[in-house]
């Protein structure tokens, strides 16, 4: 992938597509194609083969989707599993017969079976039952390897498949109803020390352990897999390293300098006891996270203060 080639990302406005085009751009790469949702529909067959064919991207990162946490997932399971088959089959097609150099489709964590053995590996796909509440978001995502894998079988295309672990960062969503935990926690936080809070209320036991990833390192893990990764198949992407809910509310209570306490609420639901990504694949690759869980919390805390203090 040359400096002046041709790149596409596809949901550039999201919190992982807008840290690949940062990426991008701190390496020097000056030909980057954008469109947003409402200047391209990517749900539209033939918006998106037009816009292919106009543009002609060399190379395509696809990190549209509809998204959302569990209740939205639940609520509106048509549309996530309608969005998501049609965003990447137009997307994925399109680059086939428009003869896309490489593309990198991203999937998410929640492919993996309920039960699956932990640390997560590439291995264990369709081996077992999903989670219900995300389910149709899920096989949506599971066809989105399959459509790589087949189009890489059947006309050679490099299209490759990653799957990345809970990820926080710039550009992520803080409504409390709708956000995952570390967002959340880190907005409680900084309202709990700004109205003098005596205490932070957290779900659950606090013994679920959880794994997090800085977005702007999967955005570097991307640009690595599309210069070094060419096979079928998944590969997760992760720092490998898990803390408990607890852990990450006390690291997070330290960094925003609340001094109150942290409340336990046991009556409410703790969730999957343990969600960790199998990193080996890539590792052996040669690339490992580097932003540590304290400094990326560091870094999202500067860049949001400012909205609740």
């Amino acid at each position: 992938m040359e400096k002046q080639s041709k790149i596409y990302i596809a949901g550039h406005r999201g919190m992982v597509g807008s840290a690949i085009v940062r990426r991008l751009q701190k390496d020097g790469y000056s030909n980057l194609v954008t469109r947003t949702s409402q200047e391209l529909d990517l749900r539209n067959q033939q918006a998106v083969n037009d816009f292919f064919e106009a543009e002609k991207p060399e190379y395509v990162f696809l990190a549209a989707a509809k998204v959302g946490g569990i209740v939205a997932n639940n609520t509106y399971r048509a549309e996530f599993i309608y969005d998501n088959l049609m965003i990447e089959s137009n997307v994925i097609h399109a680059s086939y017969v428009n003869k896309v150099n490489k593309l990198l489709f991203l999937g998410s964590s929640c492919i993996y079976p309920k039960l699956a053995p932990q640390p997560l590996q590439e291995s264990s796909i369709l081996s077992g039952y999903l989670e219900p509440t995300n389910q149709p978001y899920a096989i949506a995502k599971i066809a989105g390897i399959e459509l790589c894998d087949a189009y890489r079988a059947q006309y050679g295309c490099n299209f490759i498949s990653a799957m990345p672990t809970n990820l926080y960062g710039p550009n992520d969503n803080y409504d409390l109803e709708k956000s995952h935990v570390l967002p959340a926690l880190l907005r409680k936080f900084i309202v709990a020390k700004r109205n003098g809070d005596p205490s932070v209320m957290l779900w659950g036991s606090g013994t679920p352990l959880r794994e997090f990833l800085h977005v702007d390192d999967l955005a570097d893990a991307c640009l690595f897999l599309m210069k070094n990764y060419h096979q079928k198949g998944l590969i997760n992407i992760g720092s490998g390293k898990e803390l408990t809910i607890l852990e990450l509310a006390q690291l997070i209570k330290k960094t925003v300098g609340f001094t109150g306490d942290i409340i336990l609420d046991r009556t409410k639901p703790d969730g999957t006891p343990r969600k960790l990504m199998d990193v080996s694949k890539l590792s052996a690759l040669g690339w490992n996270a580097s932003i540590g869980l304290e400094e990326g919390v560091r870094r999202v805390y500067e860049e949001v203060r400012g909205d609740w203090e």
